[in-house]
């Protein structure tokens, strides 16, 4: 065991080294392993400072003491550092709120900013100009607590990002090559018809842009943002085996993760027997663009869909429609009426998706829950749930919602205000249906008679006939 002074320096060949402060008494989770010895400066720092500012100590046995630990060591495979970090641990959490309440700023980065320059001012810069020995040697010490405090305050105050949460090429996580080729590859926006008021966004993004022509939420575009660049990185890393750098999204990778995002939206267009809206242009440096717009497009409306989650082909018939949209706003399309190009119908203003295509088809599931919940009296055969009004997207009829979604469709209705017969809201339909439907069970009963009395018995398969 060495008992390391401030100042000192440690030598042993012991795997333990006992941090001592002159006239405190050593503490037990200060007892370092001989692994972590690069923390020993961050604990004396903090024996020395919690007198003045127990705050600061706090933080200094956090970030540079149980942080750098786990960092050092993060299986505690070393002798002692499992039971040195627990007891660091619970050293820790019975000092947080103590210090917090004591401390004298808003926040952990103002407190030990303030604190940093105050002790550089009177330790540092008092003793700079002297020249005598033990003030000269007072002042090594100071710079090397200075160091510490230092090293602390730029673990504390990390780069706070805004609510948008938008992707910083220069932290740590960025450094990785695959990451970095998404990011770079969501940057490309060359040739896309920018709105008046986005015209100079010089670091604007694809899905800056998507938010820009259909009025997505600020929020879920840097959800998604993150959400897209960590699944195009994660599927490139298990894809290629190559580990030099990747300057670029390969083009497979995004084919692969293209293909499952779009599985399901692709199998929808087939059983209904409509070609998906997946166009691609025929410039070849245009393709990635698009298929990363198809991508994008997508992510954002699952991201602000909330419970049409549920409803995964209803999800799949907005997409379609937006994504023909897309289509002609990217190729320039001339609007017939106004003569000016084309814009997407819902977008145009902020949260416009919300407001004007999920608000609406959520009030219909809100009303469906509420006759189930029986807060609304209804009959039984008028009660709709999420497998009723998606099966309504499983079939063709989908499409008479039209795009723009018409109000007054059957969609939008109340079973109550349908036929029970036809389930229909148009009387020039139902009075053709139900003509029809009450000719056949006519036809049925009447034929199920003459069975009967012709002494065929009453068959198994009659119920079939049953409408």
């Amino acid at each position: 065991m060495v008992a390391l002074l401030p100042g000192g320096m440690a030598s042993s060949s012991s795997p333990i080294i006992d941090l001592e402060v002159v006239g405190e008494p050593i503490s037990v989770s200060e007892v370092v392993p001989s692994s972590l010895v690069e923390i020993v400066p961050f604990l004396r720092v903090a024996n020395e400072v919690e007198a003045i500012n127990p705050r600061v100590a706090y933080l200094c046995r956090f970030h540079g003491g149980f942080e750098k630990a786990h960092r050092l060591d993060p299986l505690s495979n070393g002798r002692g550092v499992r039971q040195f970090k627990v007891e660091l641990l619970q050293r820790l959490q019975r000092e947080n709120d103590p210090t917090l309440k004591g401390r004298v700023e808003q926040s952990d980065a103002d407190e030990i900013k303030n604190f940093y320059h105050e002790y550089y001012r009177m330790y540092i810069q008092a003793l700079q100009n002297t020249a005598d020995k033990v003030e000269r040697a007072q002042l090594t010490k100071a710079y090397q607590t200075a160091a510490v405090l230092f090293e602390v305050l730029k673990a504390v105050d990390q780069p706070i990002f805004e609510t948008h949460n938008q992707v910083d090429p220069d932290t740590s996580i960025m450094q990785c090559p695959k990451i970095h080729a998404a990011y770079d590859a969501l940057r490309d926006t060359k040739g896309l018809p920018w709105p008046k008021h986005h015209e100079n966004n010089a670091h604007g993004d694809l899905l800056e842009w998507l938010q820009a022509m259909f009025g997505f939420q600020k929020d879920n575009v840097s959800n998604q943002r993150e959400h897209l660049i960590l699944l195009l990185a994660s599927m490139h890393i298990r894809q290629t085996s190559k580990h030099e750098q990747q300057p670029m999204l390969d083009d497979h990778v995004l084919d692969t993760a293209r293909n499952k995002l779009f599985k399901n939206y692709k199998r929808w267009c087939k059983h209904l027997g409509r070609k998906t809206s997946l166009w691609l242009p025929t410039i070849q440096q245009q393709v990635q663009q698009r298929k990363l717009l198809h991508m994008g497009l997508y992510l954002l409306i699952w991201g602000e869909a909330a419970n049409l989650r549920f409803m995964p082909e209803c999800l799949c018939y907005l997409y379609h429609h937006m994504a023909f949209e897309l289509y002609g706003v990217l190729s320039g399309n001339v609007s017939p009426s106004t003569g000016e190009n084309v814009r997407p119908f819902y977008g145009g203003e902020e949260e416009a998706f919300l407001k004007k295509v999920v608000n609406p088809i959520s009030k219909i599931i809100e009303m469906d829950e509420a006759e189930r919940s029986g807060k609304i009296k209804s009959k039984h055969a008028h009660r709709r749930n999420y497998d009723d009004l998606n099966a309504y997207f499983w079939s063709r009829d989908c499409f008479q919602l039209g795009w723009p979604m018409r109000v007054d469709a059957d969609f939008f209705k109340k079973r109550s205000n349908m036929c029970a017969l036809c389930s229909s809201s148009t009387p020039q339909v139902c009075v053709h249906v139900c003509f029809i439907l009450a000719t056949v069970r006519s036809w049925v009963k009447r034929s199920r008679r003459r069975w009967w009395w012709s002494g065929g018995g009453s068959p198994e398969f009659v119920w079939f006939f049953d409408i």
